[in-house]
């Protein structure tokens, strides 16, 4: 019974649409979306200006620290191995568009072959009757040349959307390596404000060491005159000497944050060229928060997450395609012949073309689990993005908070450091005088040192606020 050619065709329709409802059953899993509400503002003053736009360089005047953040983005290992995973995330963009285009390729082979006597191929060919000169050569060689292609035909799109996703973890990619930028800058700021704290304190400190040291000289003249006693020499002595053991544990962190900093600029150890300029006199730029939405487009961290959180719910629809049936072309044309001679003759050209339609029907239980590690996935990318924009406004109001508590701070210790450095002189005189007794001596000189050296700590803390929240706002990558 031959079947007609019109009904053939709807019997292969109907097969089809069976496959398509067969395997387009799909779990079911809630798609939770990102919250991206932030508060209005970061305190009770609304300003729209927002110093995360300007330039680093016009941010960071001192030309020492400019020299140092310009070599680190060109000479740090960690940002240039960040560049070359920019490279594989681009290749790998290019890997995923060749998959929902056609493959074509050229083929070419030779082949001899010898069928045996007894075997059915062998004894069919003994047994026919064939004329003389027509028989077919023993051995048997093959030649062929010719194109091949095949095709997967994207109806669902999962190999287009698996190609968005590779373009945005790409996207993401880049945002990591401003990040990461952002991030370099800050630490090598950081740390060269550091360094001139450090320098500043060496000085107070060797400063102290001749304070103290002439203190040391009049207590021995004392001495001499039987004013004080031998225990109050060894008193400054021992003060003398912590202070100038102080001296070199200030001179090791002074070698430590250096080569901290030429780590971080890619070169081996040497000498920083730094800020003479005293220390204390360093006044921080006047910084603008801005408003916290503007966070979303400045910071590059929560912009790697945004696109991170895009190719995660690419990843489920893709998933989600394999599903559905796949539909498959393929063709290939060229030559074939036994006898080179015969190979371009056009009774050896050959040509195929097929079509074939497939869909998952039983045991899809591989792909139900790639689904859902798909969809548990894109929450992860949701819980990840809102937690990256909450982290990034805490930041942004800590550091607010910090600059405005930092200068009342500073502004304090700077009186007691001046009411510190009086009392030095005037301990001095009384006890030169013999109207103050040594100890009182003794611990003022070490209540000034310590109260300068907090002055320096609160000053180094400013600054460091001042480039925290640069980087807060995502500042300097741009």
């Amino acid at each position: 019974m031959r079947i007609n050619k019109k009904y053939k065709f709807q019997y292969i329709a109907i097969a089809a649409i069976l496959l398509s409802v067969a395997s387009c059953k799909t779990s079911k899993v809630a798609e939770k979306t990102a919250n991206t509400n932030v508060p209005e503002q970061y305190t009770t003053a609304q300003d729209t200006v927002n110093s995360g736009k300007i330039s680093w360089k016009d941010y960071f005047k001192d030309s020492h620290l400019q020299s140092l953040i310009e070599t680190a983005l060109k000479n740090n290992q960690e940002l240039n191995i960040t560049m070359q995973e920019i490279e594989i995330s681009k290749n790998e963009i290019k890997a995923r568009k060749g998959e929902y285009l056609p493959f074509v390729g050229v083929k070419a082979g030779a082949a001899v072959d010898k069928v045996a006597r007894y075997t059915n191929i062998g004894a069919m060919e003994a047994t026919t009757e064939i004329k003389p000169g027509k028989e077919m050569p023993e051995p048997l060689q093959d030649y062929g040349i010719g194109l091949y292609a095949n095709w997967e035909i994207d109806i669902w799109k999962k190999l287009r959307n698996a190609k968005k996703a590779a373009v945005n973890r790409y996207l993401s990619s880049v945002e990591g390596k401003n990040f990461m930028v952002t991030n370099l800058i800050s630490e090598i700021s950081n740390s060269y404000y550091e360094l001139l704290a450090l320098d500043s304190q060496l000085q107070i400190v060797n400063q102290n060491i001749e304070i103290q040291s002439n203190a040391l000289e009049v207590v021995k003249l004392q001495k001499e005159a039987a004013r004080v006693t031998e225990l109050a020499v060894k008193k400054f002595e021992a003060e003398v000497l912590k202070t100038k053991s102080l001296q070199f544990e200030i001179e090791q962190k002074i070698v430590e944050t250096e080569n901290k900093i030429n780590f971080l600029v890619g070169r081996f150890p040497q000498h920083i060229e730094r800020n003479t300029t005293a220390f204390n006199d360093l006044l921080p730029n006047v910084v603008h928060a801005g408003i916290p939405s503007q966070l979303l487009k400045n910071r590059p961290d929560i912009r790697q997450a945004e696109f991170e959180l895009a190719a995660s719910k690419l990843d489920v629809k893709s998933a989600r395609a394999r599903f559905y049936p796949t539909i498959g072309i393929t063709a290939g044309i060229g030559y074939q012949a036994f006898n080179p001679g015969y190979l371009f003759n056009p009774e050896s050209l050959l040509y195929s073309l097929a079509g074939d339609l497939m869909a998952p029907l039983i045991n899809r239980n591989a792909i139900k689990a790639s689904y859902n590690t798909a969809n548990a996935k894109q929450v992860q990318a949701v819980i990840n993005y809102e937690e990256t924009i909450l982290k990034g406004y805490i930041e942004v109001a800590n550091q607010v908070s910090k600059i405005s508590n930092l200068e009342k701070s500073y502004n304090l210790r700077s009186k007691q450091v001046e009411a510190l450095t009086t009392s030095v002189s005037i301990s001095n005189e009384l006890f030169r005088s013999a109207r103050a007794d040594y100890m009182e001596v003794l611990l003022t000189q070490r209540d000034a040192l310590e109260s300068k050296f907090d002055l320096v700590e609160t000053k180094m803390q400013q600054l460091n606020a001042m480039v925290n929240i640069y980087r807060a706002l995502g500042g300097g990558w741009e």
